[in-house]
């Protein structure tokens, strides 16, 4: 399937010809920061196997762990009964459990209502988390939803008083970039910043490159994934896909993500989420109206499909060990790619 105008094929990037332009103390540290990259292992990697396979919290930490991983992003509902939303009893030992394991901690949910958000705050704390996600989920105009959400956020300062917690709101199909920086912008809290996700743009009617140009300035943390876009109403549709096959530009995203910071790495997470046989709709469009109206939707969902249950979840255990290999080998030939321009630049040859 071919992508929409605008987008590129994963083997079109731009990335290679950029780092050959480098200088030989930038594309130095840029080596660094693509064999040091912080890779968390992501819970919906095995979407299907929290919700009909037993999975439960402690195995993801397993997996990370056996994987060499930095950390786990995981939802409060993930697990179904077992979810660190329904066991309270389990968090501390969660928590204990990561901490043996040297494995970070960060917490998401799917909403930015003042329950959902204390709630968050509370597992968080209890599993010794270092970082929390959110998005807003309303159905309302799109000049509510950024006004609703501002006045939630500027409530975590009474949630965490001790502003011991990042806080990241990520795109999440429905707003814009634009939109999202002003939510930040208004919100003014020095412990929020976006989450930059590889697709979600799409459903926003953006593409990649530029939903991350408009983010650039306050994305500290990365999902990782790949899908195909499908015209939809008008719009664009993502249909999740295994990682490196879909419509994503992924080496030049990650390269401009691995770029951010000055001093030191902006993204402090990237997260790896395979979401292969993901669907999302089309939600703003470019002959919509100003200031459209955003229909209530649930928080994401797989369709399990028809067919041999074991057989599919042991393919999206088999997705989520190969997403890691594939983003590996993209960072070592980033970083291949740049010792290569230190090296050249040292020998004198053009």
């Amino acid at each position: 399937m071919s992508a929409p105008l605008g987008f590129v094929e994963p083997d079109h990037g731009t990335w290679r010809e950029r780092l050959s332009q480098m200088s030989a103390e930038a594309a130095q540290d840029l080596a660094l920061r693509a064999r040091t990259a912080p890779l968390f292992a992501h819970a919906y990697s095995f979407h299907l196997n929290f919700r009909f396979g037993g999975m439960t919290p402690a195995d993801l930490l397993q997996f990370a762990a056996a994987q060499g991983l930095k950390g786990v992003k995981i939802h409060v509902e993930d697990g179904e009964d077992n979810s660190l939303l329904s066991r309270p009893d389990q968090r501390r030992a969660f928590g204990t459990v990561a901490a043996k394991l040297g494995i970070e901690v960060h917490i998401e949910t799917s909403a930015t209502e003042a329950d959902a958000l204390k709630d968050l705050i509370d597992i968080a704390k209890e599993t010794g988390a270092t970082s929390v996600r959110c998005y807003p989920r309303y159905e309302a105009h799109v000049s509510q939803i950024i006004a609703t959400t501002i006045e939630d956020l500027k409530a975590l300062v009474t949630l965490d008083p001790g502003r011991n917690l990042r806080v990241t709101l990520e795109q999440h199909e429905d707003l814009t970039s634009r939109e999202m920086v002003q939510i930040v912008e208004a919100v003014r809290d020095p412990r929020l910043s976006l989450l930059f996700d590889f697709c979600n743009m799409v459903n926003a009617y953006e593409r990649p490159l530029e939903a991350l140009r408009v983010q650039s300035r306050y994305i500290t943390e990365v999902h990782i994934k790949d899908c195909c876009v499908e015209a939809d109403r008008g719009g664009w549709a993502q249909r999740g896909c295994v990682s490196g096959t879909g419509h994503m530009p992924f080496g030049d995203l990650l390269f401009d993500l691995l770029l951010l910071g000055d001093d030191r790495p902006q993204v402090t997470a990237f997260a790896l989420e395979e979401e292969a046989g993901y669907f999302a709709p089309a939600m703003r469009f470019p002959d919509e109206a100003p200031d459209p109206l955003i229909r209530f939707r649930t928080a994401s969902l797989t369709d399990i499909g028809p067919g041999d249950l074991a057989a599919r979840l042991a393919r999206e255990r088999d997705e989520a060990t190969a997403q890691v290999a594939t983003v590996r080998a993209l960072l070592a030939e980033i970083e291949q790619a740049a010792r290569g321009v230190v090296s050249r630049e040292k020998e004198g040859q053009p």
